[in-house]
């Protein structure tokens, strides 16, 4: 089957990883389908890049000289909600599992297929052509408010009481497809799918990681859940203030 490169002509990538063989492979795979692609070899180039702009997503390594791709991360986060996706060794849970906390979009493992580059880098860059073009394709209303918690569709903009949160945009995502089923129970694949358009393995963290964290952002206790509500084995349904459980 032949790949369709219309979604994916004039996209610039940026790969950070110090293994330059490694990045070649990358380019050499992704350029014929309609990437532009670009490299750096330490945290320090990388971030100067990043932050330079013109960048569509980053393929950002973890271990790496003078400066981890944790601390790119972090530091990126600071300033821009481009599209992240963490190239770990296989066995680093805790870094996948940090990175996503942080504010990374995916993870790739070092191991991967050249089909599964391609479908976790569709997945964060379709998400990117999504919010350049439209605010919110599922929403007509500019606000959803539940109790203290307003969410503004056309800003992308989350609001607890006088906070504005600083959700990353896989969180932010999440919470729109939760409100907007209020009530109606989600599982992880059709989260998954909703925020990223790919099918995910049977069980992937990724989705409770980022959940976790959305919930700390908004002040919750997972055992008494005032917006979240974990259905065990299931998935996630939102609630408003003072609904039943």
């Amino acid at each position: 089957m032949m790949h369709q490169p219309d979604d994916l002509t004039g996209m610039k990538i940026l790969i950070v990883d110090d293994d330059k063989k490694l990045c070649r492979l990358m380019a050499d795979y992704l350029e014929p389908m309609g990437y532009h692609v670009d490299a750096a070899h330490s945290g320090t180039e990388g971030l100067e890049m990043i932050l330079g702009g013109g960048y569509h997503a980053v393929i950002l390594d973890v271990m790496m000289p003078e400066m981890d791709g944790l601390e790119v991360l972090q530091r990126v986060r600071r300033e821009s909600d481009i599209p992240i996706l963490m190239l770990t060794a296989r066995g680093e849970e805790t870094d996948r599992i940090v990175g996503l906390e942080m504010g990374a979009d995916d993870y790739l493992p070092k191991t991967f297929s050249s089909r599964e580059l391609l479908a976790r880098l569709r997945a964060v860059t379709r998400r990117y052509r999504v919010s350049e073009r439209q605010t919110d394709p599922l929403s007509e209303d500019e606000s959803m408010v539940f109790g203290d918690l307003r969410i503004d569709t056309n800003a992308r903009t989350v609001r607890l009481g006088s906070e504005t949160l600083n959700l990353t945009p896989i969180e932010y995502e999440l919470l729109i497809r939760l409100a907007q089923a209020r009530g109606r129970v989600l599982t992880r694949d059709q989260l998954l799918d909703a925020v990223a358009g790919r099918s995910y393995e049977v069980f992937d963290r990724s989705v409770d990681v980022h959940i976790s964290s959305l919930r700390r952002k908004l002040g919750e206790d997972p055992r008494n859940s005032t917006f979240i509500q974990t259905v065990r084995a299931v998935g996630y349904m939102f609630k408003g203030p003072g609904e039943p459980s």
